[in-house]
């Protein structure tokens, strides 16, 4: 009977010693594992602004902005308070301020393509920015 007793406390032992082996192979795997992962990845806190914004885009759909053309160009207005001011501008006007501040065209190649003189073209320029200043204050007053 004391055989098979030391025996079993043999095997037992054993099979104690080999799921403690087991147990810290896991164990080592896991921390092997969690140290690759913490290498290769970062957390959200952890990054700077500029890594963040490398991770998102934004959509823009054209239907969202508003569209003026010039000369046969179509050009995109993002701002909608802008956009919003544009409207309200004299076609001349607001195809001077376009193809001054949208296209970067001088007043001399605005008055060319007008058929303007050049000093009219700054001065009708100086008016409509005056003109969409004043509206785009107005439209602002309005909104709050």
């Amino acid at each position: 009977m004391e055989q098979s007793s030391s025996y079993k406390e043999t095997a037992r032992s054993i099979a104690d010693r080999l799921c403690m082996m087991a147990l810290n192979g896991e164990a080592i795997n896991y921390y092997i594992q969690k140290d690759t992962q913490n290498k290769r990845e970062t957390a959200f806190g952890a990054m700077t602004e500029k890594e963040l914004e490398q991770l998102f885009t934004i959509d823009e759909y054209a239907a969202e902005n508003e569209t003026f053309t010039v000369l046969g160009y179509d050009i995109e207005v993002k701002n909608e308070l802008l956009a919003e001011a544009m409207t309200h501008l004299s076609e001349k006007k607001r195809s001077i301020i376009l193809l001054a501040f949208f296209m970067d065209m001088s007043d001399t190649e605005i008055a060319a393509v007008l058929r303007l003189g050049r000093s009219a073209i700054g001065k009708q320029r100086k008016r409509a920015l005056k003109m969409l200043r004043t509206i785009m204050e107005e439209i602002q007053r309005n909104e709050k």
